[in-house]
């Protein structure tokens, strides 16, 4: 093979995302699990190596010959390389399609539409958009290290690249009209002007905190942030770049998912441990409150007009309402089960909507706290059903921003209440 064809099969099998938490026969295998012998296994080993271990092929769900041909072309365009034909028989012959992760879908009276746009630099897992004051929907490509925008009239997309190994994680924009990133890659929170395309990095003042996650700003235009696998939630003061980072009580915590309440305090859904947290926005003390079943681990969160926090209970396959005032705590059964896996969570006009990341196809579940009534609808994502919606946010005019980080979408919901079409 020509060096430059296989460059580009690297590029290519590198950015496949696959299902993270696939379950079935295949999971069961290590990270350095072998591939199954065959043509073709040679050329995938070589390649895939060198951006992930071989157990992210048989994690998936498994496609067609030409599902796995779709999935790779919406990574990088290897549509002229003769190679894309030997690799894409090895994989249908070998891991083909498997229905175990389908989801259990609800019916119901309410309806919503879809619109997708597929962002311009391929296999850069776009994810967590957010609209802005002037309509326009923003994006964090962690993989292309790009924020991009999109003007939803036009359609026009225009992407702004970031200082190197930002690998934004996510985007919050000022009431200023720029836009800040998560610098998840190199240890910094960024913001871009969008006006100039400059970037001003603020680096963590502590080497220990090295991966910004989430960010939202306060009433008061101060930017707060998780930092997930440090173990940290850190503030920053736009006006002077000022740092400062406190520690979670609980070793492992993960704080991952954070929202800004009506009093200005700071609640953090806990991915390592049972537990919501709550900051106090003048002295950054944390106060963390255990969710009853010891096993849960918890994504995201959101809060309501009435001050309940919903949080999913991704471990166990669940949604949970936590009242502060309280702490009573109540938790229903999503419809596909333990191993759905919630992620997103978004309460918008009182319905509480979350995305269950561990069926395939990723599906969009509305649950109306009024009658404690599911419905679910299968994500469109193509033919490669490989979402996942990692975050999503309400627009403006109470409708929702979800993406498809592994297949290059981002998506606009209109939801609509029962009865109206």
């Amino acid at each position: 093979m020509h060096t430059r064809s296989l460059t580009a099969l690297a590029g290519a099998l590198c950015f496949m995302v696959m299902p993270a938490l696939a379950q079935g026969p295949y999971a069961q295998q290590g990270p350095s699990a072998p591939l199954p012998a065959g043509a073709g296994k040679a050329l995938v080993e070589g390649i895939c190596t060198g951006c992930h271990t071989t157990d992210q092929i048989p994690r998936s769900s498994g496609y067609t010959r030409e599902g796995w041909r779709e999935l790779i072309l919406t990574m990088i365009d290897l549509s002229a390389s003769p190679a894309l034909g030997t690799i894409t028989e090895y994989l249908a012959t070998h891991f083909p399609v498997r229905t175990h992760l389908q989801p259990t879908l609800v019916p119901g009276e309410a309806s919503i539409t879809w619109r997708e746009w597929h962002v311009p630099t391929l296999g850069q897992r776009s994810r967590d958009p957010v609209q802005t004051p002037d309509g326009s929907i923003w994006w964090a490509g962690q993989w292309g290290n790009l924020v991009g925008r999109i003007h939803p009239a036009t359609g026009d997309m225009r992407e702004y690249p970031l200082p190197a190994e930002a690998k934004p994680h996510s985007v919050t924009p000022d009431q200023d009209g720029n836009i800040w990133y998560t610098g998840n890659g190199n240890g910094t929170i960024g913001k871009l002007d969008p006006r100039t395309g400059t970037v001003t990095a603020y680096k963590m003042p502590d080497p220990a905190a090295r991966d910004p996650h989430t960010a939202v700003f306060d009433q008061r235009g101060t930017l707060w942030f998780t930092l997930q696998v440090s173990n940290m939630v850190g503030r920053l003061i736009p006006a002077t770049g000022e740092i400062t980072l406190v520690p979670m009580p609980t070793p492992q915590a993960r704080p991952y998912g954070i929202k800004v309440s009506a009093d200005g305090s700071l609640w953090i859904a806990c991915n390592g441990s049972n537990c919501l947290a709550n900051v106090d926005p003048q002295t950054m003390a944390i106060q963390e409150y255990r969710l009853p079943d010891e096993k849960t681990t918890v994504r995201r969160l959101d809060i309501a007009s009435d001050g309940m926090i919903w949080y999913v209970n991704s471990s166990q396959g669940r949604l949970g309402r936590f009242d502060p005032k309280t702490g009573q705590v109540k938790e229903w059964p999503s419809p596909s089960g333990p191993q759905s896996h919630p992620y997103a969570i978004a309460v918008v006009d009182g319905i509480v909507w979350y995305n269950e990341s561990g069926q395939r196809p990723d599906t969009l579940v509305r649950f109306d706290p009024a009658t404690e009534r599911f419905q679910s609808w299968a994500i469109p994502s193509g033919g490669m059903y490989a979402g996942i919606v990692r975050h999503m946010r309400p627009t403006r005019e109470g409708n929702l921003l979800i993406h498809q980080s592994s297949t290059n979408r981002i998506i606009l919901v209109t939801l609509k209440p029962p009865g109206v079409q």
